[in-house]
């Protein structure tokens, strides 16, 4: 090898040594810096989709923190209630203290979702001929937060036949425990 070194010219010296270089450069780059810097990328990556689980995760446990407190409070709420309690029952009841049974047109139940170990119940009411005053007080009277018992949708019109009266269509629910059947 010292033999062909030593036959070159100078210039040819420094074209091979220039040559030598580049591949020294060119391997040394796609040896070395460039997994350097493809390993640096994935370690952020990795950092990034690790903080974005992270925050999923924090989200997730206020929302299941929420949940845990929802479903105490159902279970409190549901404790309170008289044995044998229906939503029916206490509609009729809630009826008759605003003074407006006479007033009922229907009560349907709705189809009710099991979750978890609770079933939402609903129960459409159709009022007609009503007062202003009799819906607020039947509405006054109907929802209780304190017993789970909320009016989820509330639909009202004018009558046509007597434009003084009212006519309501109310979506009532509230959750009670799984009967053992339903399991």
């Amino acid at each position: 090898m010292r033999q062909f070194w030593d036959q070159l010219t100078t210039s040819q010296k420094r074209t091979v040594t220039a040559g030598i270089v580049f591949v020294g450069v060119v391997l040394l780059s796609q040896l070395i810096v460039v997994p350097y810097f493809d390993a640096r990328q994935k370690v952020g990556s990795a950092i990034a989709a690790g903080e974005k689980a992270l925050r999923e995760l924090t989200a997730m446990g206020r929302e299941y923190g929420v949940l845990r407190q929802r479903s105490e409070e159902i279970r409190r709420a549901s404790e309170r209630r008289p044995p044998g309690f229906t939503l029916f029952s206490y509609l009729e009841k809630r009826a008759g203290d605003a003074a407006v049974k006479t007033n009922i047109r229907s009560l349907a139940p709705l189809m009710s979702a099991p979750t978890g170990v609770y079933e939402e119940i609903a129960v459409e009411v159709k009022l007609d001929k009503l007062t202003m005053k009799q819906l607020t007080d039947f509405l006054y009277l109907v929802e209780s937060p304190e017993e789970m018992i909320r009016v989820r949708r509330i639909s009202v019109v004018k009558m046509k036949e007597s434009p003084e009266y009212l006519s309501a269509v109310i979506q009532v629910f509230t959750y009670q425990p799984l009967s053992p059947g339903s399991r």
